[in-house]
């Protein structure tokens, strides 16, 4: 990319990485990671015209998600105020903005896509 002189990564985080979580240490300090990582090499590499952002899911829809852990989906859906769980086609879909030339002059930035979930007071 830097002998180019363009591109864009697109790193993977989470909504642990924003907000605590009970025994999510480990998982919670790798997503933190990731959006450090991300702001810190948007700088490094921007004067390459590279872009670096970040996608910071909720939880995403698997099968057999519902069966395995129906309280914290039924605790999600009572959260989220779009009132669903996200779909893999979300997360998809987000990526595919920040790789394009619609998302030219975002750097640096961790894009949440979580149905809003991250507004709600937890406490």
């Amino acid at each position: 990319m830097i002998p180019r002189r363009s591109g864009s990564i697109i790193n993977i985080g989470s909504i642990s990485g924003m907000a605590g979580h009970p025994l999510r240490s480990p998982y919670a300090v790798s997503k933190w990671g990731i959006i450090g990582l991300t702001e810190t090499l948007s700088i490094e590499v921007g004067q390459h015209n590279i872009r670096v952002n970040c996608v910071s899911p909720g939880l995403i829809h698997a099968d057999g998600l519902e069966e395995a852990w129906p309280a914290g989906v039924a605790r999600w859906h009572a959260a989220a105020p779009l009132r669903r769980l996200g779909e893999p086609r979300d997360i998809a879909d987000a990526v595919l903005f920040l790789a394009s030339d619609a998302a030219r002059w975002i750097t640096g930035a961790n894009l949440v896509v979580d149905g809003g979930v991250l507004t709600r007071s937890t406490w």
